[in-house]
């Protein structure tokens, strides 16, 4: 007889809400998870935040979209605002395990876009990929394992059960959005 929080999968192996079966079985699969969503996700809302209302000494939407005008992105100010809404947004969702693969996804399209920005500037911080590469590992990785028990996808019923081919899908948007936006958007 299975507990209120496991539901028998296919093979008879009781399945976690939330989380992958292998990642079910271990003790302290959901607060890493947690974890990682946390330092990632609210990075990334703390870096939307600085683009959106220029909190935290951060630049506001038009020093924004002046930046992304002299990296020669066209229509430089909607695309401040979808960096901005893009960072904030999935990174709070992230963090709270909201929508989660589609929140992951976003943050891949944000990093893979600042990495190619980046790319001459070496692998190292300040002008390398270091911090962008490990922002979108850890978005990645979520998407991909799922959020664990503690995040909201475990409250909502189609969302309950992580499937791994909906993070893959999610990733191949996000990686495939970025392009878009690169080969595009981008002179």
């Amino acid at each position: 007889m299975s507990s209120p929080s496991t539901t028998p999968t296919p093979a008879g192996t009781p399945h976690r809400h939330g989380a992958s079966p292998a990642l079910a079985s271990q003790p302290g699969a959901d607060i890493g998870l947690l974890l990682l969503r946390l330092a990632v996700g609210l990075t990334m809302a703390a870096h939307g935040s600085q683009k959106l209302f220029g909190w935290f000494d951060g630049s506001g939407l038009d020093d924004t979209a002046a930046f992304f005008a002299a990296d020669g992105y066209k229509a430089a100010k909607a695309m401040a605002w979808v960096a901005a809404l893009t960072e904030t947004l999935c990174g709070l969702g992230l963090a709270i395990g909201l929508l989660t693969p589609l929140a992951g996804a976003g943050i891949l399209g944000i990093m893979l876009n600042a990495i190619a920005v980046k790319w001459g500037g070496g692998f190292f911080s300040p002008e390398g990929i270091e911090y962008d590469l490990v922002l979108l590992a850890g978005a990645v990785s979520v998407a991909l394992t799922g959020p664990g028990r503690l995040a909201a996808d475990a409250l909502l019923p189609g969302l309950r059960d992580h499937r791994f081919s909906r993070g893959a899908a999610a990733v191949v948007l996000g990686a495939v959005s970025a392009a878009f936006v690169l080969v595009v958007l981008r002179d």
